[in-house]
């Protein structure tokens, strides 16, 4: 908690005074307790009331006075709340070994079918962003809450040589940092302050793909920069242990990966290469996701409908003045009625 105005503090300083003021009252009258013929009499009078019932309104009028003196002082306090404003970058391998037909029709079919119904299954607050990579990453949809870019977006994606998993992270934050100015670009070339342990962004990225990282930027140096950003990867395994089938992604097979980029056109053959689980677990334990293996298509359904999207939180700095002027306000009532039970005026 911090203080906006700590100068009130000061204030403070009246409590020992209206302290040594009270000790000095009571003190003041106790010679008058001789005016009377017998003390008999007084405790008759008194009843037997507890002395410290004496001092409980007077010390519950010290304690208001303090609340108010820090409701006065302004504290604010940092607090984490759900956002919303969600941000999902969606990071799908396009490389040509997504083209395998183990999973109907194909991988890339079947990541796309999952794809677009997890895009149908968001609230309008929800921005989603599509990031393809394979011998290198892009942008092929910025975050928008508009589901039909993101539905042709994912539609026409197509496969291309090679595949650099760490380029698809870095791109999608690259994404995040267009629309969200407290995350910046891992290619801005700014130092980042790493947030708090245990604190994220309200922003996620989704990484699919079915092999192992051949090119680009390693994993786990892209997951580290999601960790200082606060930005959660998710990581999906995808595809079926020896894989013997035929690729299927049509024809004009791209021979540059860097022609344009990764839609249109068609895709081809290649070498199939098993996951990469022990990397993909790594980058999520790091960032704060989590790793799941999807062999059919009703398995990466399953994955993408309980993706914890509805947890992104956010933290904001709120002033919890009111709180203070609350108690302060119940301590008095509390003071005043009990002065009048216990010491009714006669």
């Amino acid at each position: 908690m911090e203080l906006l105005w700590p100068g009130f503090l000061y204030l403070l300083g009246l409590i020992p005074i209206l302290i040594i003021a009270y000790i000095w009252i009571l003190r003041r009258r106790k010679p008058f307790a001789v005016r009377y013929s017998s003390l008999s009499l007084v405790r008759t009078a008194l009843g037997k009331q507890s002395q410290w019932r004496r001092h409980i309104p007077f010390a519950l009028f010290l304690l208001a006075m303090s609340s108010l003196i820090m409701a006065v002082s302004r504290p604010v306090s940092t607090i984490v709340v759900p956002s919303s404003n969600a941000t999902i970058i969606l990071a799908i391998d396009v490389s040509r070994s997504m083209c395998s037909t183990d999973i109907l029709p194909s991988r890339l079919e079947a990541a796309k079918a999952a794809a677009l119904q997890f895009v149908e299954d968001q609230d309008g607050n929800t921005q989603i962003g599509v990031v393809a990579f394979a011998g290198f990453a892009v942008v092929v949809q910025p975050p928008t809450r508009d589901q039909g870019l993101l539905k042709d977006a994912i539609t026409n994606l197509t496969t291309a040589r090679r595949t650099a998993i760490g380029e698809g992270i870095l791109m999608s934050l690259d994404a995040i940092s267009e629309i969200d100015d407290s995350i910046t670009s891992p290619y801005s070339g700014m130092e980042t302050v790493p947030l708090p342990e245990g604190q994220f962004a309200p922003a996620i990225i989704v990484v699919l793909t079915d092999g192992v990282s051949t090119t680009g930027t390693h994993p786990l140096l892209a997951a580290q920069l999601s960790v200082d950003r606060g930005v959660r990867v998710y990581t999906i395994g995808f595809g079926t242990d020896n894989n013997n089938s035929i690729p299927n992604c049509g024809f004009g097979v791209q021979t540059d990966p860097f022609a344009g980029q990764f839609f249109g056109g068609g895709g081809g053959g290649g070498p199939r290469r098993e996951i990469d689980e022990e990397t993909l677990k790594q980058v999520a334990d790091m960032t704060g996701g989590s790793y799941h293996l999807a062999a059919s298509a009703n398995e990466l359904q399953d994955v993408f409908r309980n993706l914890p999207t509805q947890v992104m939180t956010v933290t904001e700095t709120t002033e919890i003045s009111v709180m203070f002027v609350v108690l302060g306000a119940l301590l008095v009532t509390l003071a005043m009625v009990l002065s009048i039970i216990w010491h009714p005026i006669p």
